[in-house]
């Protein structure tokens, strides 16, 4: 079953169609809009044939993916047990050149909160190794959204967390120092993450969109303050960055994303220009209401980037 919504004119994105839920049938149709002078995308969510995407842990040739990027306006991926079709749907050809993006998850196993029809085994409370169900899952479709845009993407699926979780930010440095010694060098790094929900905070989860609810996203960035660190982030220009993601956001959806979150530590954000760790909803979403904030992020990056 698939659904494709198209509009015209204003970047929106309408979503969340929830069909069949007690068949286990679920179709998202979600416009990723693009300004009104360009063209416009459809990222259609869709349930129906079971195509799971081939997961990379070591890091891919840039020649393929860019190639992969380019050559496939559908694609599918499986979440739990559910798949994401996207489609690109354009009046005119999408441009031949379009900035290059790194997607990665220091905490790999982050989960979200269980549900009856898609219910996931924990390694601990709130963590999975099922990237179906933790915050991979996310970065996949945020991957397929932002390709049917038209960017180079790579999503790096690598397990940082093991064997110990306190030492996951050194194991995906190297990551990332591996991937500059290969040559490889991106427009942004995003650094994907799901937050911990904090009791009485006060601090709305979810944001209600056509009458769906959809989890909130906050950008964190890190000055690398104090001796512990030699080599320093540009973090004024990291979070100005953020200050602009965080803005688009929230000019098209009012509240969706919370203010950007300033800390003293790195988050291996001196390893380029333009890091930015993104938390996408946190331990008491579920994942349908994550996934339904990624064509916002996604359009907001499209947005962001493309001004520069």
């Amino acid at each position: 079953m698939r659904m494709v919504i198209i509009t015209k004119g204003q970047a929106i994105a309408l979503l969340a169609m929830i069909i069949g839920l007690t068949m286990g049938i679920t179709t998202w149709g979600i416009l990723v809009g693009a300004p009104p002078a360009r063209q416009e995308a459809v990222a259609a969510f869709a349930v129906g044939s079971l195509f799971e995407e081939e997961v990379t842990t070591e890091p891919p040739s840039p020649t393929a993916e860019i190639a992969t990027a380019v050559a496939a306006p559908t694609m599918e991926l499986q979440l739990q047990n559910k798949s994401l079709h996207v489609e690109v749907i354009r009046d005119t050809p999408a441009p031949t050149t379009k900035k290059s993006i790194l997607i990665y998850h220091t905490h790999t196993w982050e989960a979200y909160a269980q549900v009856e029809d898609a219910p996931y085994q924990e390694t601990e409370k709130w963590r999975t190794k099922d990237n179906r169900a933790n915050v991979v899952a996310v970065g996949e479709a945020l991957t397929a959204s932002l390709r049917a845009l038209g960017f180079q993407v790579v999503h790096d699926t690598t397990a940082f967390e093991p064997p110990k979780l306190s030492d996951a930010y050194t194991r995906s440095l190297s990551m990332l120092e591996a991937r500059q010694q290969q040559g490889e060098s991106y427009d942004l790094y995003i650094d994907l993450h799901r937050d911990a929900y904090v009791k009485n905070s006060g601090v709305a989860q979810t944001v209600t969109i056509g009458g769906e609810t959809v989890a909130r996203l906050m950008m964190l960035i890190g000055k690398g303050a104090g001796t512990a660190f030699t080599v320093k982030p540009d973090w004024e220009a990291n979070y100005a960055l953020a200050e602009r993601l965080t803005s688009c956001l929230n000019n098209s959806q009012e509240g969706l994303c919370r203010g950007v979150t300033l800390k003293s530590g790195r988050f291996n954000q001196h390893i380029a220009p333009h890091c930015v760790l993104i938390e996408c909803g946190n331990n008491m979403n579920t994942l349908e209401e994550v996934l339904r904030s990624v064509p916002y992020l996604a359009q907001a990056i499209e947005k962001v980037l493309m001004e520069e």
